[in-house]
């Protein structure tokens, strides 16, 4: 199985899925690095030399922020908005929607999957008698 950037990428794919399981990387920018790479989307994970392998490696840990630098880069956004105080960074602190969304209904798994109309919630299990 050829890892890329610590993370073991999934061999019976075709690399342009297969490399998508890299954290920051999506279909877009795995075309990108494909064809600066100049590998074929559809060949499959496991046919690809070592050279290839070497090759997307190098490109990607050169030029794209992913995995542990990525996430780490995403918290220190997080936590500077909190820092400063702005909307935004609130409701990252109180854990829900950030982007406008409503939360009247449909922030079930942010709040917890919390359910609090009678009827919504699952029937208690059949008690022996």
């Amino acid at each position: 199985m050829p890892r890329i950037a610590g993370v073991t990428i999934p061999e019976n794919k075709r690399i342009q899925v297969a490399i998508t399981y890299i954290y920051g990387i999506g279909d877009t920018l795995a075309l990108k690095v494909l064809a600066a790479t100049k590998i074929d989307p559809n060949k499959k994970a496991q046919d690809l030399t070592p050279a290839e392998v070497g090759a997307l490696k190098d490109y990607i840990e050169k030029n794209h922020k992913i995995e542990g630098d990525l996430r780490r880069q995403v918290m220190i956004n997080i936590k500077r908005l909190k820092d400063i105080g702005t909307w935004r960074g609130s409701r990252h602190a109180k854990r829900l929607p950030v982007r406008g969304q409503r939360t009247k209904t449909n922030t079930r798994t942010v709040r917890g999957n919390v359910r609090k109309t009678m009827g919504s919630g699952r029937k208690p299990a059949a008690s022996p008698t």
